[in-house]
């Protein structure tokens, strides 16, 4: 599969989903078999979306193809994993907090201090 399909598409609108994040509809003419292809691979896959209102010059082109994402095999950045075990484990032991929030802020605090007594001065 190549590394990145540019198809020429009309953005159509956005939805707020609950995790705060959006969903995207954008509208394609007719793709061909091969991209048809190609995008089917992609679906559920985590990808990078470039959009501008004329097309890509090969330099732009060459930038967003070289980029390098900090998503690893789980799909999340490794501060969304911390987030998710913490929320986890607030599930299990929440040690007094009925705010999960609040008790990521602290945990945080204690990750950040318990690495800072770790440094050389």
């Amino acid at each position: 599969m190549n590394n990145m399909i540019i198809i020429p598409a009309i953005y159509e609108g956005s939805r707020d989903l609950k995790d705060k994040t959006k969903k995207l509809t954008f509208g394609t003419n007719e793709v061909t078999p091969e991209q048809a292809a190609n995008l089917q691979l992609m679906v559920q896959e985590f990808c990078y979306l470039a959009v501008k209102m004329e097309p890509f010059t090969g330099e732009q082109q060459e930038v967003i193809n070289d980029l390098k994402s900090d998503i690893d095999a789980f799909g999340k950045s490794p501060g969304q994993r911390m987030r998710a075990v913490l929320y986890r484990l607030w599930e299990q032991v929440p040690e007094g907090y009925d705010d999960f929030n609040l008790y990521y802020q602290f945990k945080m605090e204690q990750l950040i201090n318990h690495i800072k007594t770790k440094l050389h001065d």
